[in-house]
């Protein structure tokens, strides 16, 4: 009895050991599940909450009501919107969680013709037409998918949640209840000297067509503030405006410039875009003359405000970065373009609050800053370009752009963007320009002599303030910062819209939204891999340079032996000419081979990085499971010995 009880002894514990696992697991599921914990292993933490989203869950003291419309019946859902309407879910669930019972969510499965449906309709809820193939207009089923949140009198909707925008899921979420829970929306003011606001065309009226609408930017602020535009013509910036945004201020006058240093030195919050070259103003010219003037005549800038803030801005050079540089389409073909900079997070300030986590920006045809700010600003850079930059003619950047054998680099980080602080002197000491027109000014003082007891304007000499700028503003146009899908809406390409965006809340004091914005857009490129390549291409540029002169220098030789022939020899010969001439062609083979040695040498570099970078995110971590694994059991095996 006692040899059948030992035997079956081993058998009966594993039985035992293997239900405890199974229940412990079962058990570990349902409390998780139940709390909706999930694991994240992403570097960006895009499955965890941000501290922003928590803080503004937490703070809610009004109940939160989320209507979250879902088909779940009826009309097939695509197996992928299904799967991600589960992790919609499973966000809201966690929102409540966070909320600590503020939010209540409500879900609702509209059928046709179903109470649901019409209170989708109702909270803007919009169902779309898909099938197993993806969207189709050819039956009359539709699927909804969207949100609509509300506080007492406030709504805010989601209308449909695609997941081309899952990384923008808690962002959107978050806005939407830091909307409705806000008190009031704040005012933003902004100028520009571009159709942001969209433009009305009479003769597409006409023809039963409609303007310009407007631009995402402008459409993502009203999400947030309460935007008023600016005249670029205006005298004074009204008193209930706390943050200006400008935007291209091309031809600005010395008054309006003046209403901006005032509205800086009473303590107003200044966001100005700048410009040496816009593509979107010059794309209006027609015909390649007029183009090349509307080139030259491009460009926006604060010149008397610079200047007295101890900073320049060239309105004639555009920064060249071959470490940043951008593939263009040019006559169907990708070209590297040098001055369309992609910056990454080495060209971006990660210790800003409004830029730490934006890793991804394009800026077409950015200026520079230069210069040392004035006694008492304090100057903090938020974008540069890298040590491989130059300046090149702006002139050249809007037909090519690459520098070519020519490229220098200036071994300098130029500032593409930055942030003035402190105590701002006026750039008007003697106070507001007076009107051009004289006749007008001679009225104006035959008024004031009249009245004689309107008391004179005074003008603000100093005050503290903040100021930021931006060399670029081609960078907030449609077609460089998102993807319009007609029934899905606008998706980022990169963080352009973000950095503005989190330069506005920032200078309202308000960021709960920027670290859940900015994480969203975040992309990881391979920075190496683009050093590589733009140290590779220098020392190719510098080959080509040495032999394209060494074959110039051949041609002009060339040149003074034809010369020195008579009228009747033109055309013959002479041993010296030949000789020279296979001289040229020797050469000419050298060269060839040099150059595609060069280009092989090049790619042996990238192939090799990106297959190291390979192999690391392959195998890298099996191998150190299983090192750890023989680690383990060699240290087992030891301590088995040993007894």
């Amino acid at each position: 009895m006692t040899t059948n009880k030992h035997k079956w002894e081993p058998l009966v514990y594993s039985g035992l050991g293997v239900v405890g696992m199974l229940v412990i697991l079962v058990a570990a599921g349902i409390i998780f599940g139940a709390a909706k914990v999930r694991l994240d292993l992403t570097a960006e933490r895009l499955y965890t909450l941000s501290d922003g989203t928590k803080k503004v869950l937490r703070q809610l003291d009004t109940p939160v009501t989320v209507h979250f419309y879902c088909t779940q019946a009826g009309t097939e859902m695509p197996v992928s919107l299904k799967n991600y309407a589960k992790r919609v879910e499973d966000l809201l669930a966690e929102f409540r969680q966070q909320s600590r019972g503020k939010i209540e969510i409500q879900k609702f499965d509209p059928q046709p013709d179903s109470d649901a449906e019409d209170s989708a309709r109702l909270d803007g809820i919009e169902g779309q037409p898909v099938s197993q193939g993806g969207i189709i207009n050819l039956t009359g089923e539709k699927v909804y998918l969207g949100v609509a949140v509300t506080c007492l009198d406030e709504k805010a909707a989601l209308p449909f949640l695609s997941p081309a925008r899952e990384k923008l899921l808690e962002y959107d979420l978050t806005r939407a209840v830091a909307h409705v829970t806000k008190a009031k929306m704040p005012n933003l003011g902004v100028m520009t000297g571009l159709p942001m606001f969209g433009q009305m065309n009479p003769m597409m009226m006409r023809m039963g067509q409609g303007g310009q609408e407007p631009w995402i930017i402008v459409n993502e602020l009203r999400r947030d503030f309460n935007v008023k535009e600016v005249e670029i013509t205006a005298e004074k910036i009204d008193d209930d405006i706390p943050v200006l945004l400008v935007v291209y201020p091309a031809n600005i006058s010395e008054k309006t410039q003046y209403a901006l240093d005032q509205f800086v030195l009473r303590g107003g919050k200044l966001i100005a875009l700048l410009d040496p070259l816009s593509s979107v103003d010059s794309r209006s010219a027609m015909g390649m003359q007029n183009m090349l003037q509307r080139a030259a005549a491009s460009g926006a800038t604060l010149d008397k405000l610079l200047k007295a803030w101890g900073l320049e801005f060239d309105m004639n050079k555009v920064v060249a970065d071959k470490n940043y540089v951008t593939l263009v389409y040019r006559n169907n073909r990708p070209a590297p373009e040098p001055t369309w900079l992609s910056l990454t997070a080495a060209g971006v300030n990660q210790n800003d609050e409004a830029t730490k986590q934006i890793d991804n920006l394009l800026l077409p045809f950015a200026g520079v800053f230069t210069g040392t700010p004035a006694p008492g600003l304090k100057e903090t850079v938020l974008l540069k370009a890298s040590p491989n930059a130059q300046l090149v003619d702006k002139m050249m950047a809007q037909f090519g752009g690459d520098p070519g054998k020519d490229y220098a680099p200036a071994g300098k980080e130029y500032t593409l963007a930055l942030r003035l602080t402190g105590e701002f002197k006026t750039a008007f000491p003697e106070g507001k320009p007076a009107a051009k027109d004289e006749e007008k000014e001679k009225e104006d003082k035959a008024k004031t002599e009249e009245k004689g007891k309107e008391k004179k304007e005074e003008s603000l000499k100093s005050g503290k303030g903040t100021v930021v700028l931006v060399g670029d503003t081609d960078f907030v146009f449609d077609n460089y910062c998102v993807q319009v899908d007609p029934i899905f809406g606008a998706t980022p390409r990169n963080g352009n819209l973000a950095f503005v965006q989190n330069l506005v809340e920032q200078s309202m004091g308000e960021s709960d939204l920027i670290p859940t914005r900015s994480r969203a857009v975040a992309n990881r490129p391979f920075e190496r891999v683009k050093a590589i390549q733009a140290q590779a291409e220098l020392a190719y540029q510098s080959k080509i340079k040495q032999l394209e002169q060494d074959l110039s220098d051949t041609q002009q030789k060339l040149n003074e032996l034809q010369r020195g022939n008579t009228k009747n020899q033109r055309f013959i010969l002479s041993p010296e000419q030949q000789a020279e001439i296979n001289k040229f062609y020797q050469k000419k083979k050298q060269v060839n081979k040099e150059l595609k040695d060069v280009r092989k040498q090049l790619r042996k570099d990238i192939d090799a990085l990106e297959n190291r970078l390979k192999w690391a995110n392959i195998a890298l971590m099996p191998l150190l499971v299983s090192a750890a694994g023989v680690a383990l059991a060699v240290v087992k095996a030891k301590k088995t010995a040993a007894k």
